[in-house]
């Protein structure tokens, strides 16, 4: 009989329920599995710095020469950051509209220090930029990484030829990362399973309903965005009418929920924009491949409520300057997410450590992560190829004749 090779969401899905079964069981075999839940989150920390660094440097280099960056490239990253930005925003208003998170008060008392800094927004902003970058690093402060890599990524792009060694090294280490990423993720199951069986014995019937207005909210604010935001965008931006344009991607749009994987989608994604939008080759074969590694709305949704969430069951106050630093989470965090099964997982963890949050809510994120996945993945992939479209159109690079057969 031929091996059955189980799928990574099919062995995490059955890692949360043999979690649930031993949490509630065998508390006694809980306690004594738990490490291994603690050496899972402790990978998770290990990848959190050079995973950031790389991935957000690498893809800023990916845009190009600066020539392209500003004809094609500047308009499409402005899209993918405002896009973005108005998803985290949308996120974090339904979650303070419904207080998500405002029910449990378990996390409250499990004796985790949180980062409770009183926001002012000028000493805030002014905070993100490095005097020292090994030192923020070793502190694994995550804005001022960000903000180095972002520098740069943008000073290698400027350099362009002289640099390409620098650019290929920086690929490479990427690619390295990522594949320590994969080793980690293949052990999550059992992480997972060991944090499910230990929070099993502490979990309200409170966290589980804010947990299910969690994954609620995320699918209402994602629909939302698919049916409000994109055809405004299409409408306003560059006369197409989201009707006809939804029903010429319908293919990648079907592939994008039922795969999961923005990776398989691309294929789909670059065949129809061409055949059926009338997007010419040098536009889309450039947007597509770098909104599949940028342009995660879906994402930026979940960053916005999570944070509303987190901040909620962490007892801490939401401010006005929190809410433009969530806002920014969204962005810079959804372009920099890596493109690999579990990424979300692993950037709701650099998305805590740069709050100063405990990571003790990972294992409900881990649980809820495969349910809301095909959502984020419709969302990202649909973006993408809008996006396409309306600097397609707006540059006067649209075949309307094959858009409108």
């Amino acid at each position: 009989m031929n091996n059955i090779k189980l799928g990574l969401g099919t062995q995490i899905l059955m890692g949360i329920i043999v979690g649930f079964i031993l949490g509630f069981s065998s508390p006694a075999l809980t306690k004594l599995l738990s490490p291994l839940g603690t050496v899972f989150l402790r990978m998770l920390k290990m990848l959190i710095v050079p995973l950031v660094f790389f991935s957000i440097t690498n893809g800023i280099c990916k845009m190009g020469n600066v020539k392209q960056l500003v004809t094609v490239g500047g308009r499409f990253m402005l899209y993918i950051v405002v896009t973005s930005g108005l998803c985290a925003a949308l996120g974090a208003l339904v979650g303070m509209g419904i207080n998500l998170g405002g029910g449990t008060t378990e996390f409250l008392m499990d004796g985790a220090q949180v980062k409770n800094v009183d926001y002012n927004f000028i000493n805030n902003v002014v905070s993100w930029f490095p005097e020292n970058i090994v030192d923020a690093m070793v502190k694994q402060d995550m804005l001022q990484i960000i903000v180095f890599a972002m520098f740069l990524g943008v000073a290698i792009l400027s350099l362009g030829k002289k640099v390409e060694s620098v650019v290929k090294l920086i690929d490479n280490c990427t690619d390295i990362m990522l594949k320590i990423t994969d080793f980690v993720i293949a052990f999550s199951p059992v992480g997972i399973a060991s944090l499910m069986a230990t929070m099993v014995t502490t979990i309200s019937g409170a966290t589980v309903k804010d947990v299910i207005a969690l994954i609620v909210a995320d699918y209402v604010t994602a629909i939302f965005v698919l049916i409000v935001m994109y055809p405004l965008i299409l409408k306003v931006l560059a006369g197409l009418g989201p009707i006809t344009f939804f029903r010429k991607i319908t293919e990648p749009m079907i592939v994008a929920v039922t795969t999961t994987s923005s990776a398989a989608t691309l294929p789909v994604s670059l065949r129809t924009v061409g055949t059926k939008l009338g997007i010419p080759e040098n536009i889309y074969g450039f947007t597509l491949p770098l909104g599949n590694t940028c342009g995660m709305n879906g994402f930026a949704i979940f960053i916005g409520l999570c944070c509303v969430f987190c901040s909620h069951i962490y007892g801490i106050e939401i401010t006005f300057a929190k809410m433009i630093l969530y806002i920014f989470l969204g962005i810079i965090l959804s372009i920099g997410a890596a493109g690999v099964k579990g990424a979300g997982i692993v950037m709701s963890t650099v998305l805590l450590q740069a709050l100063g949050m405990p990571l003790s809510v990972i294992p409900i994120i881990a649980a809820i992560w495969p349910v809301i996945d095909p959502a984020h993945t419709l969302l990202n992939n649909t973006s993408d190829i809008v996006g396409t479209a309306v600097i397609a159109k707006r540059l006067g690079k649209m075949d309307m004749s094959t858009y409108e057969q």
